[in-house]
């Protein structure tokens, strides 16, 4: 089995009053692990990564792996569109105990194809954690291209792709080009999970698993025992929660989700805003469904 499978929380880092609530970020790691989380992604898109400052960054990645203690695997967001800056969190995840790294492509400058493979050669060439490909279109919005996707997997650190893609095909595509065993297809969409892992996936970065962790794991578990059906019919559960948490600008809904059940506060960094009342409600009533509270 890969190392990184399964429910993958793409975990919400804690505030209060403006900064890092060490704390609760511990309860949550704690509470990921008793409820069937298989890996930890900090310090992610979701969790707020480009408003962190370098000093917390860090700090979350060091508390993640103290806390998780190797119990389950630590994915450490690293990335950056400076591949000098994305090599400094690398080596700090590492350093901090990280099991792998998760880099995304380099939004904002747009390289071309060769740009981001120099990226991700120069990120490999620097560490020693196994990599996985970010590619995230909609927020980065360069796109890495299958063709490329395998050029970068030649390389041996390497370790897989987290698909953001929304595209279904791209599995598909890149199966056909990758022939490494050991290579990993994770998606990094709630709504897509069940789908991705037909196509040859074997995981979900979930924003949804913050709050819901051990429906999550139980999809993904239904999935990679190829029991189709079952994994259907509770993602059909899911949807509306899975929508739910990107009504407004995540990761707000996960936050709120989680302070509802005592993890944390709710509290976000602009220019993320807290959520409207009708958006807190409806989560609320979807949870209440699920019977998560």
């Amino acid at each position: 089995m890969h190392t990184f499978h399964g429910s993958l929380v793409a975990l919400i880092t804690p505030f209060k009053d403006g900064k890092l609530d060490e704390k609760a970020l511990e309860r949550l790691v704690e509470w990921h692990i008793e409820n069937g989380t298989d890996a930890i992604v900090p310090a992610g898109t979701t969790g707020e990564c480009p408003t962190l400052s370098s000093q917390e960054h860090t700090r979350v990645i060091e508390i993640v792996a103290a806390v998780a203690n190797k119990r389950v695997p630590v994915m450490a967001g690293a990335g950056s569109n400076n591949p000098v800056e994305a090599i400094h969190y690398s080596l700090e995840a590492q350093k901090a105990g990280a099991d792998g790294l998760l880099h995304v492509a380099g939004y904002y400058n747009r390289p071309n194809q060769d740009g981001l493979y120099a990226h991700f050669k120069m990120l490999h060439d620097a560490t020693d954690l196994p990599i996985f490909i970010y590619n995230i279109p909609g927020r980065a919005v360069v796109n890495i291209t299958p063709d490329t996707v395998a050029k970068i997997a030649e390389l041996p650190r390497i370790a897989g792709i987290k698909d953001a893609t929304g595209d279904l095909s791209r599995p598909w595509l890149e199966r056909a080009l990758i022939k490494r065993p050991d290579f990993t297809w994770l998606s990094g969409e709630d709504a897509t999970q069940v789908s991705y892992n037909v196509a040859g996936g074997v995981g979900c970065i979930s924003v949804t698993a913050n709050i819901a962790p051990k429906l999550v794991h139980q999809v993904q578990e239904l999935t990679l025992q190829n029991k189709w059906q079952e994994a259907r019919e509770l993602q059909d559960k899911l949807m509306k929660l899975h929508g739910l948490m990107f009504k407004e600008p995540s990761p707000a809904g996960a936050k709120y989700g989680a302070s509802l059940l005592g993890l944390c506060s709710d509290e976000v960094r602009l220019p993320i805003m807290p959520l409207s009342q009708a958006t807190k409600d409806a989560i609320k009533s979807a949870m209440q469904e699920l019977e998560l509270i």
